[in-house]
């Protein structure tokens, strides 16, 4: 979460490419080599020639004191080999790495635990085993009495942002509503639910309607200090877990003329909806809430984007800084659409979309992620390896529309591109995460032989030891140069550099460091790219069950 300017999106030769202009890759262009196949395939000629030979020979048993020692050295060669073959079958033996770098189900399993490893708030049977209960107290601070316990911490540091949380619930969100088969085929549709839900809970708890003309509403933005500058205890300063945290929790209030959270809140609760249509109260809940909020800031005067409000995003500025806030509301009003089948919010969306584009920035233009929505809600006019993962997911997404409703190809201007072609530039984005690379090492911690060691994450970094350590006793874990005693796995971390450089060092966040929205697009972009024997590739209507 540490601040940084620079995002790449990297290259695998020989398949795709994300092309780079200026400074930062800051668009998204896709060249692929179409007529690359060689001219020599059909050149191969197959030919075998078969020899047999036959001899007879007779066998005489010379000295049977010698062949009663081989046939009992025969007979104890077979019983080691098989007691071997046991013991390999039976004892408990370590993942097969060379092959979960390449086994998609294996990663998209260890992604999810990183939100696991990331959950606040009180945990029961948490399915990793170095978090516990944390920030129990979170919401009460000077003044402020709200009940904010739960949600996720960000990255490596315990402040929880709302706006980044937010995103990351609509993207994971989006991606069971486009493909449940597959995670239930994988026995991990519970498991993403109940992080969805978990964070759904939490961002209920964000937004306080005004009950009266004086009591105006409220939206939390932010739970935890992210001051690096400060003097006293706070979340960046100390090098602490999560269940050792003594220091105060400043919380961050907004009003309702913070647009960008709104619009990204209302999004991410009206997605999730869709995910709980069989949990119709729940599901009625989120959509009520959406529908509340999206209203409520676009009747504001005062539209602006939370970061503009010191009290509201002043911290978050130097971090998820937000650049503007009308491809949020067009985000919020296009799930909204989604979610209720009303058309109003689908007119909302066209009459607001070019105006939002014209004012994004050059450089997030063709990018998609927690600062840029216009991608996703215009995927057809198509960093980070967060940058490379969202590319990735909606590149093959637009191609398993085009697939369901059997269309071959597309064309981009001059060009036309093949189902495979579109296949070939996602799957190259994610081997280049998993480890084909320059540095030969994957960038999922427990994915591939050789992941990040020294991941910049403060739970994974203390023992799990039943000690506390304060913050100047933490500090010694940050400094060490020895691997994470906790493996944190399903992280990705931020990547290399531009160079395809990495340093696996926990004092560089910006190579070491994950983060919750860096794991949803790689999640989005995994399940879209599994291909699961017995489901579907993609279920088409389930996004369209509202809309007549």
């Amino acid at each position: 979460m540490e601040d940084n300017n620079e995002a790449y999106v990297h290259t695998v030769y020989g398949a795709s490419r994300l092309l780079p202009s200026g400074g930062r890759w800051n668009s998204i262009e896709v060249d692929y080599n179409l007529l690359s196949t060689s001219s020599h395939s059909n050149e191969f000629e197959h030919s075998s020639t078969i020899y047999s030979k036959s001899f007879t020979f007779n066998l005489i048993v010379a000295n049977k004191s010698h062949f009663k020692r081989f046939i009992f050295a025969s007979v104890a060669l077979l019983l080691l080999i098989i007691t071997i073959v046991l013991l390999i079958s039976f004892l408990p033996h370590k993942h097969d790495d060379s092959q979960s770098s390449t086994n998609l189900s294996f990663a998209l399993k260890q992604a999810l635990l990183f939100f696991d490893a990331q959950k606040s708030g009180r945990i029961n049977n948490s399915l990793v085993k170095f978090r516990g209960d944390s920030g129990l107290q979170d919401g009460h601070f000077g003044p402020i009495n709200a009940s904010l316990a739960g949600g996720f911490y960000d990255s490596g540091n315990n402040v929880k942002f709302s706006f980044p949380t937010a995103y990351t619930i609509t993207l994971l969100s989006w991606t069971v509503i486009e493909y449940h088969e597959k995670y239930e085929a994988m026995d991990e549709l519970e498991h993403v639910k109940d992080i969805i839900k978990w964070g759904t809970d939490y961002l209920l708890k964000l937004f306080v309607p005004p009950n009266s003309t004086a009591t105006p509403a409220l939206i939390y933005s932010q739970v935890g200090s992210a001051n690096i500058s400060s003097n006293s205890d706070n979340d960046l300063t100390c090098w602490q877990r999560p269940e050792d945290m003594k220091y105060g929790r400043p919380v961050s209030v907004c009003g309702s003329s913070a647009a960008d959270l709104a619009g990204e809140i209302s999004a991410a609760l009206a997605a999730a909806s869709l995910v709980f249509t069989d949990e119709k109260s729940y599901s009625l809940e989120l959509i009520q809430a959406s529908e509340s909020l999206f209203k409520l800031v676009n009747i504001s005067e005062k539209k602006q984007t939370y970061t503009m409000d010191l009290a509201c995003g002043g911290e978050a500025r130097n971090y998820y800084n937000s650049s503007g806030y009308l491809d949020e509301l067009v985000w919020g009003a296009t799930w909204l659409f989604f979610a209720t089948g009303d058309y109003s919010y689908l007119r909302y969306v066209i009459n607001n979309f070019e105006t939002a584009a014209q004012v994004e920035l050059v450089s997030d233009h063709g990018a998609f992620y927690w600062n840029n929505k216009l991608s996703a809600t215009a995927p057809n006019t198509s960093t980070s390896l967060q940058l490379a993962s969202t590319a990735a997911f909606l590149t093959k997404l637009y191609s398993d529309y085009l697939d369901s409703i059997k269309v071959e190809g597309r064309a981009c201007g001059d060009d036309l591109y093949s189902l495979d072609d579109l296949q070939t530039f996602a799957t190259s984005q994610v081997q280049y995460i998993l480890g084909n690379n320059p540095m030969k090492m994957s960038y999922v911690v427990g994915v591939g032989s050789e992941y990040p060691k020294q991941v910049h994450h403060r739970g994974a970094s203390i023992p799990w030891d039943g000690k506390q350590y304060s913050c100047t006793e933490g500090k010694r874990w940050k400094d060490s140069k020895d691997a994470n005693p906790n493996v944190l796995l399903g992280a990705m971390v931020r990547g290399p550099d531009k160079e395809d450089g990495f340093s696996d060092e926990r004092n560089r966040p910006e190579y070491t460091e994950p983060s919750i929205a860096g794991n949803a697009s790689l999640v989005a972009t995994l399940v879209a790219l599994l291909n699961h024997p017995t489901t579907c590739r993609i279920d088409r209507d389930a996004i369209f069950a509202n809309i007549s």
